[in-house]
């Protein structure tokens, strides 16, 4: 599914195939989730093939390393020269591209003194399909920010986000929303969480959530049609009285939810404010003219 015999990777200073990579079997990385990474979509515009936000990802996956002590010897610029070059190199146009930054072995549960540096990429469609998604509130909470660095896009932290979808879908579920160590919405296993209430979108404050890039976009957006974005804490009954919903991440992009613990929200989704940001993020990702576009009444 993420490879071939012919797929090349760059892997430790060099363009590879991923057959050929090599990985080691002691690696703190694979025995304690002690890693950084990102993911990167590439979008085939009207202006050639583009990855969006790439200086950004590159910036948190930066920050991620930093935040937890893992040496980051890299410049994000070369890395963009490089993500570009993976894509060349397999002819990929419209894809998901995986950096990660990994350490070598050390059983001493010590910060790492190196790293090591691989950058792969593949096709990939949207991680929650088209169809507006069911939703579960998760038995699972949100990893505490009082025991972990929730704001780094750290690799063990998703055996959180695994055990939540796990759940939701081995329920009937399209997918989980996770609330905070209090009781608050949080976000969904791999994206961020916004609902509707009278044309005002309300997200999750910061604190106990991953603060997205996709979310930094929608607020954009939203800044640039004059659409009232709250960011607080939501209870679940605020959610439950919710117009209309939806996730977004770079995965997920933008994706509608049709409920949540089996209350359907009421508002057509083609009417909500969340189908308008949808359109919007396309047309920025694929570097179109913006439609001029009435909101919702």
């Amino acid at each position: 599914m993420y490879y071939n015999e012919h797929t090349i990777i760059y892997h430790n200073g060099e363009f590879i195939k991923a057959v050929d990579a090599n990985a080691n079997l002691y690696d703190t990385s694979l025995h304690y989730g002690y890693a950084v990474f990102e993911g990167i979509r590439s979008y085939n515009t009207g202006n050639g093939v583009k990855i969006f936000k790439a200086e950004e990802h590159f910036q948190r996956m930066e920050y991620s390393a930093n935040a937890i002590g893992i040496p980051y010897p890299y410049k994000n610029e070369d890395l963009i020269a490089i993500s570009y070059e993976v894509l060349r190199k397999n002819n990929l146009a419209d894809a998901y591209l995986r950096p990660i930054v990994t350490c070598p072995p050390n059983m001493s549960l010590t910060g790492a003194t190196s790293s090591q540096l691989t950058i792969a990429a593949w096709e990939w469609g949207t991680l929650l399909g088209e169809k507006l998604v069911r939703v579960k509130t998760s038995s699972y909470r949100r990893i505490n920010p009082s025991s972990f660095i929730v704001e780094a896009k750290v690799s063990g932290h998703y055996i959180n986000s695994i055990l939540a979808s796990k759940e939701a879908r081995s329920l009937g579920y399209d997918e989980a929303l996770l609330l905070d160590i209090t009781g608050f919405v949080a976000e969904g296993p791999g994206a961020n969480f916004f609902c509707e209430k009278n044309d005002v979108l309300f997200t999750p404050e910061r604190g106990s959530i991953l603060p997205g890039i996709t979310r930094a976009t929608v607020i954009e957006i939203c800044q640039s049609l004059d659409i009232e974005v709250v960011e607080k804490q939501l209870s679940l009954e605020d959610v439950y009285m919710a117009d209309s919903a939806f996730f977004c991440g770079t995965a997920a992009e933008i994706i509608g939810i049709a409920s949540l613990d089996d209350k359907k929200f009421p508002k057509n989704w083609t009417e909500t404010v969340g189908a308008l940001i949808q359109e919007a993020y396309k047309n920025l990702v694929l570097e179109k003219q913006l439609k001029p576009a009435a909101q919702p009444a």
